[in-house]
């Protein structure tokens, strides 16, 4: 049985069976890290190359931290090094950016051989990420959309055309008027109830007798920080 008290101590020069265990740690735990992402998340596209960068970025982290050791002038020869690299890639999602986060903390830990920290901080992280999943902070999103409307360019029914919306929707924001010499446009941003389908409000609105074309299109806007 591994004794991990002779493992908890740095050394500017660790064996190479330190850092073995250091490399072999850091990828397992990320990769529990992926797996608790890949069951948890509700992206529906899920980008393979980010799951690769989240298993990888750990064992990275514990190379540096390892290569480091206790010496204050490695640390500073680190960091004026990375420093010179310009990282161009942008988390827009907070909860991938977690994640990466997460995978980078397992692998400092064990880059510094606490394993026990890293052992017993992914699990707990892991455990609450299924905790939430079934949590109602975990509740679906609303669904909002962009509406286009075309219309008679003499056409007075926008009263008739608002109530119509807000039958299916539970916000309505006008976002474009355009007049043109055949007809009018109007484009809504809309918020769709929660018992109401989009093609109920697209039905509705193509009934309407002054109503020409319909179209409507669902985006998911990415959160940045």
């Amino acid at each position: 049985m591994l004794d991990f008290s002779t493992l908890q101590t740095s050394s500017e020069h660790p064996t190479a069976w330190a850092i073995l265990l250091t490399v072999l740690f850091s990828f397992a735990l990320s990769c529990l890290i992926v797996l608790t992402y890949d069951l948890t998340t509700k992206a529906l596209n899920r980008p393979y190359h980010f799951l690769q960068s989240i298993t990888l970025i750990s064992i990275l982290a514990a190379m540096v931290m390892s290569a480091v050791g206790d010496s204050l002038a490695r640390g500073l020869g680190m960091l004026g090094a990375l420093a010179i690299i310009r990282f161009r890639t942008t988390l827009r999602d907070p909860r991938n950016m977690t994640f990466m986060f997460a995978s980078l903390a397992a692998g400092i830990a064990c880059g510094v051989q606490g394993y026990i920290i890293a052992i017993i901080g992914t699990v707990v992280f892991c455990t609450g990420a299924f905790l939430l999943r079934f949590s109602p902070f975990h509740r679906k999103k609303d669904l909002i959309g962009n509406l286009r409307v075309e219309l008679p360019p003499e056409t007075n029914h926008n009263d008739i055309l608002n109530k119509t919306i807000l039958n299916f929707c539970s916000g309505l924001e006008v976002k474009q008027y355009q007049v043109k010499p055949e007809r009018l446009v109007i484009r809504y941003n809309v918020k769709m109830k929660k018992n109401k389908a989009a093609w109920q409000l697209t039905k509705a609105l193509q009934e309407l007798n002054e109503v020409e074309n319909v179209r409507l299109s669902f985006t998911s806007p990415a959160v940045e920080l």
